[in-house]
């Protein structure tokens, strides 16, 4: 006989498993309103504690995914790979990453997020370039895909409605970080797009919401897991967020930051970072045997132009302005403040936190979901692990309207710089892979 829903609500409680049929049904009913939000609230916080075993998460993954549109982008040739992040302070890799692996022949189809806590949103990022459209629709998506190669834009209504509900009672109950929960969030999404396989950049640090390895490498592993579950090839990659990542945090700054590594500069960690993905989407792909053919190919792609070329032609197709790629500085910063160090030493640590806190305090980022942000404001950190300052010597620069001696203070503190004879051996950008 078929359990009524207040009985798989009681099932879920008492640690009991739910079928995939009883999934789907939670979810359906939940759409229609005939679960009321109340009790779904009680069903999450039943998950929150006791958890989903893995046919369970991915029946969950699959009702929410199949809650809206699937795009069909099978019009589009070859292996269609994305990549998603679990957030961190300075990174907008996905700016620079989406270019260039379409560059090298691999189309990248990409629905992404606005910032959320202390963390940047790539939407945000893009949006800083002059009448930058992230709201496009499905059918304009799957058109810019195939004429371009990558598009980004924003969840619209008709991607896994069942998630931005559901997410919207996530964050008003704490059950946010359940591993079940965020898998299925982000899967969801992701396989709406119609993609083939997924990259998944899982940042572990002060800077992250995985603090520590062993957590982020249980998400990691349950995210390979449950993709794989889908039909779909799924690697994931562990990588450092306890300091920021490149020098600038913000949104215009940010977006010009990732310009200048496909015009052949950048900071040499957010190459790297965005190299590392990229090799791990080519040869998901199929356009390489291996990482290091696909460096190869992707440093190719920087240093004949066609990446910087795919990147224009987004950006154009997108309605924004193209010459900022060209020019980067077209995109206007709000003037600086220069934040100087208290004592001599090397920097031995960059509290990745207080960073994006200060940032999102400044105005570079949300503490309300309706709320204004002002993408000429950020924080450029000049001294990065390693360097050796005086007294006296540039630590960071703050793009802000409303300058601050506290705000000044805060941002100094986040630097940790000791005396010693030599600088501080760097520490791995890559700390773990994950794969079936």
């Amino acid at each position: 006989m078929q359990r009524t829903l207040v009985e798989l609500i009681a099932a879920k409680r008492d640690g009991l498993s739910l079928s995939p049929d009883e999934i789907g049904r939670i979810v359906s009913s939940f759409l229609a309103g005939e679960l009321a939000d109340y009790q779904m609230s009680a069903l999450l916080m039943a998950i929150y504690f006791r958890g989903l075993g893995e046919a369970e998460t991915v029946a969950l993954t699959q009702a929410m995914l199949h809650s809206g549109t699937v795009i069909d982008l099978s019009a589009v040739p070859g292996a269609k790979i994305d990549k998603h992040s679990t957030g961190g302070v300075g990174d907008k890799v996905s700016l620079c990453l989406a270019p260039l692996v379409a560059a090298c022949g691999v189309p990248v189809p990409m629905v992404s997020g606005r910032g959320l806590g202390h963390t940047g949103g790539t939407l945000d990022k893009l949006e800083a370039i002059p009448g930058f459209r992230t709201d496009l629709d499905v059918k304009d998506f799957a058109r810019i895909v195939g004429d371009v190669g990558t598009c980004m834009i924003g969840q619209t209504s008709e991607i896994a409605p069942a998630d931005k509900r559901i997410y919207a009672l996530r964050d008003v109950t704490a059950t946010v970080e359940c591993i079940p929960l965020i898998v299925a969030s982000i899967l969801s999404k992701k396989l709406a797009e119609g993609i083939d396989g997924l990259v998944l950049d899982v940042k572990v640090g002060r800077g992250a919401f995985m603090k520590d390895l062993s957590r982020a490498r249980e998400l990691a592993s349950a995210l390979v897991r449950t993709g794989t579950g889908a039909g779909k090839k799924v690697v994931a990659v562990m990588t450092d967020m306890s300091a920021p990542l490149g020098h600038a945090v913000g949104n215009a700054i940010e977006t010009r930051e990732a310009i200048e590594i496909l015009r052949g500069g950048g900071p040499k960690d957010l190459l790297e970072c965005t190299l590392v993905l990229g090799a791990e989407m080519l040869v998901l792909g199929g356009k390489a045997k291996d990482a290091a053919a696909a460096r190869a190919t992707l440093l190719g792609a920087i240093q004949s132009g066609e990446a910087l070329a795919v990147l224009r032609r987004m950006v154009a197709a997108q309605g924004g302005d193209a010459r900022v790629v060209d020019d980067p500085s077209r995109l206007l910063l709000a003037p600086s403040t220069v934040v100087l160090a208290d004592r001599a030493g090397f920097v031995t640590g960059i509290d990745a936190l207080e960073i994006g806190l200060a940032a999102v305090a400044m105005g570079a980022g949300r503490t309300r979901v309706d709320q204004r942000i002002d993408p000429s404001i950020g924080i450029s950190v000049d001294a990065v692990r390693g360097t050796r300052v005086a007294v006296g010597e540039p630590l960071a620069r703050l793009y802000t309207n409303a300058p601050s001696p506290a705000l000044e203070a805060r941002v100094r503190a986040a630097f940790t710089v000791e005396e010693g004879r030599e600088p501080p051996a760097p520490g791995p950008l890559v700390l773990g892979r994950v794969e079936a």
